[in-house]
């Protein structure tokens, strides 16, 4: 039988994803595992001790994660990414967000391929020197449309950790899809024994947004997984030609600042409404002017996963 990966969220009367009762009792009413326990998704040739010792030269991994579509998850994966390489660690990037993936253009490499070598997939390289792996370098063009259901989904982020050769690696950063999906529970069941570092929560000012990333709260504390803390992105808006400060989302309920107070987060950054930052993700090339902020979140980041 293949090895089976047990979620950390199960209630007492779990029959265990191996069971043939699996997501069929009455005892499954009401479990966020059910769909994907009665459908098999948890029964996989990969265990997370393959994971562990495909990745066992990556000294921290880190999660971006959002609860919200749209709040600029993927650039800050990128400026985490890029300031990291810039105080010279060596740096890889995953796009977990296998319908999604924006982070090959965001960094310059889009329409590039991968190789397979005696020791696997190798990621493509950024100009600054950050390995990416994502599966626009899989598909026929850049338009093609991913049209999978969640187990075929899951497989590819298993062959994103464990058949990448990753190489000795300082940080690993995670970009992931929206919301608390079948993927995220992929990622994080197979990570288990390689453990994740931290995980960074993005979010934008308004309540509609927030109220998403406090789900995303709820899914990273029962599952147990470290929270570095949580970016509030376009936060704010200075025009450059009259120097005024504008809200464009505003934080009718307190913005990130209340929300973090509540939960006991740190703030990690408030990040500004930028144009470059715009100019930036569609060229793919770092430009000058970007906001000071990503690089004040990446020394917490540090900090947080080097003591």
């Amino acid at each position: 039988m293949a090895p089976m990966v047990e979620p950390d969220n199960v209630p007492a009367s779990c029959p265990g994803p191996a069971s043939e009762e699996a997501g069929k009792i009455d005892g499954c009413a009401g479990c966020p595992n059910k769909q994907a326990c009665s459908t098999g998704q948890f029964k996989t040739d990969t265990s997370p001790s393959d994971v562990a010792a495909a990745l066992s030269k990556v000294k921290h991994k880190i999660l971006v994660l959002s609860g919200k579509g749209g709040v600029g998850k993927s650039t800050v994966t990128a400026q985490i990414a890029r300031n990291l390489a810039a105080r010279d660690y060596s740096v890889g990037v995953v796009d977990v967000d296998v319908c999604g993936p924006s982070l090959a253009r965001i960094l310059g490499v889009n329409g590039q391929s991968v190789h397979k070598s005696s020791n696997g997939w190798s990621p493509v390289y950024t100009l600054d020197d950050i390995a990416v792996m994502s599966i626009d370098f899989l598909l026929g063009s850049e338009e093609d449309a991913v049209i999978w259901r969640g187990a075929k989904k899951n497989g590819m982020i298993k062959e994103f950790l464990t058949s990448v050769d990753w190489g000795e690696l300082d940080y690993l950063v995670m970009d992931t899809p929206p919301g608390t999906s079948d993927e995220h529970l992929a990622i994080v069941s197979l990570l288990k024994q390689s453990k994740v570092s931290g995980c960074v929560l993005v979010t934008t000012p308004q309540e509609v947004s927030l109220g998403d990333v406090r789900k995303e709260v709820n899914f990273c504390r029962k599952l147990k997984l470290p929270i570095v803390g949580v970016v509030e992105n376009m936060a704010w808006y200075d025009c450059p030609k009259c120097q005024t400060k504008s809200e464009i989302f505003p934080a009718t309920t307190g913005g990130a600042a209340a929300m973090c107070h509540r939960e006991g987060l740190d703030l990690l950054c408030s990040v500004p409404l930028s144009p470059k930052v715009g100019q930036s993700c569609d060229s793919g090339i770092e430009g000058d002017g970007l906001p000071l902020e990503y690089g004040v979140l990446v020394d917490k980041i540090t900090r947080y996963c080097e003591g």
